[in-house]
């Protein structure tokens, strides 16, 4: 699964966490847990089990995203596509061992009528919420378990 690439936005970023990745695919895959370490989510409701083809809805920015789960290849690969306010979105985590921890790519393309009026500002914006969101995964995955 990729993102589009013909999209009028894409954004893209990585990270390395020094803890093991199924840690960080456990964080990642939980899905209705992501509020607990993504402040950009509000809530998250998994409609059935994590599985290709499952629904959830959440709260991001100011509006609620429906999505589905393409792809749920544990533990390196969760993906997700979603809708809100016009814009189709494209999300996918990429997982991998890297010394001695975890690296982590990630990417998101939208594709949207305003999209291409606005192109630049929501490009910027993406491009905050992975760079933010890839800092919350790696201090949520590093924190010491209690």
């Amino acid at each position: 699964m990729t993102i589009d690439e013909s999209a009028p936005v894409v954004a893209r970023g990585s990270i390395d966490n020094e803890t093991d990745p199924t840690r960080v695919w456990a964080l990642t895959s939980g899905i209705e847990a992501w509020p607990s370490w993504n402040p950009d989510v509000k809530w998250a409701r998994l409609d059935g089990d994590l599985a290709v083809g499952s629904a959830f809805r959440w709260k991001a920015g100011p509006g609620t995203i429906r999505s589905t789960l393409p792809r749920v290849d544990e533990p390196a690969s969760p993906a997700w596509t979603g809708t809100t306010l016009g814009i189709h979105a494209v999300h996918v985590w990429e997982i991998e061992h890297a010394d001695g921890g975890a690296r982590v790519r990630t990417e998101e393309s939208w594709r949207g009528f305003l999209l291409r009026l606005l192109r630049s500002a929501t490009t910027r914006s993406l491009r905050t919420a992975i760079d933010r969101g890839l800092g919350a995964l790696k201090s949520a995955a590093e924190k010491p378990s209690a």
